[in-house]
């Protein structure tokens, strides 16, 4: 038992940071959206929920506890993150030293290849695969400390693919609009048959589990896996939602000066 001060002390260095960066942000910059900061608040409580005694406790023994966890670490919890825009924010807090170190690393090779949407959705939809799929999602439930390497990842992975598909922060060399709607209608179908797959094959799943009579354990994966895909599908169109909007603000952004110039051109 943990208690409250894993998902407190997170949630407040998480606030705090931000906070703080918005106090070094120079008053010569443009204001900052009180929405990307209302955005963040709601993804750090997304987090502190999943990582909470009521979720974190009975997860161990029960699938639908274990499932809801997944949904706020790995989906919705990225989404408020991801809009927050928090690289942003650190560039125009950080010194000209550090804004240089940054920006080089989010042009390193390695960052590149691990946030390239299709690398991003291996590690995020192709885990969930191997968690489920795999001795490991036993062992997650009676090890602690592989429970807590899950939750991390959950949430380090979906805020990597999140972000590759729809962040508003900088991604140099992100891909065009075509593969990353093409890589989030392929992640959002395997995501989707993997929940049918968990209901489908609820029994077995219950006879590999020790935690309470197999009937009961195949009605709480039943109903994980009814989470998974109802729950998997509203975060899903949410991202959806965010990549379309990032490309038509693109979009209009680039059509202002060509309707300047024509305009300018005809007086």
């Amino acid at each position: 038992m943990t208690g409250w001060w894993v998902p407190a002390l997170l949630g407040g260095a998480l606030i705090g940071g931000y906070g703080w960066a918005l106090f070094l942000r120079p008053s010569t910059l443009p204001k900052w959206s009180l929405w990307r900061t209302l955005a963040w608040t709601a993804g750090v409580l997304a987090v502190v929920i999943a990582l909470s005694p009521p979720l974190v406790e009975p997860a161990h023994h029960d699938h639908r506890y274990h499932m809801a966890q997944h949904l706020f670490l790995g989906m919705y919890a990225p989404l408020g993150l991801v809009l927050g825009a928090p690289l942003t924010l650190l560039l125009g807090a950080l010194p000209r030293r550090g804004q240089l170190g940054l920006t080089r690393l989010l042009r390193s090779g390695p960052v590149h290849a691990v946030s390239h949407p299709i690398s991003a959705a291996v590690l995020n939809i192709g885990g969930m695969f191997v968690l489920y799929l795999t001795p490991l999602y036993t062992i997650s439930m009676e090890r602690q400390e592989i429970h807590w390497l899950v939750l991390a990842h959950f949430l380090l992975a979906g805020y990597l693919y999140t972000w590759s598909i729809a962040g508003p922060d900088p991604a140099p060399r992100r891909p065009g609009m075509a593969t990353r709607v093409t890589v989030l209608i392929l992640a959002a179908g395997a995501h989707a048959f993997l929940a049918k797959f968990l209901y489908a094959n609820s029994a077995q799943f219950a006879d590999g589990h020790g935690h309470s009579h197999s009937h009961d354990e195949a009605a709480s994966m039943e109903a994980a896996a009814q989470w998974m895909y109802y729950g998997g599908d509203i975060a899903e169109v949410a991202l959806a939602v965010m990549l379309f909007s990032w490309w038509y603000r693109r979009r209009k952004s680039s059509q202002k000066p060509a309707s300047a110039l024509a305009t300018a051109s005809t007086r």
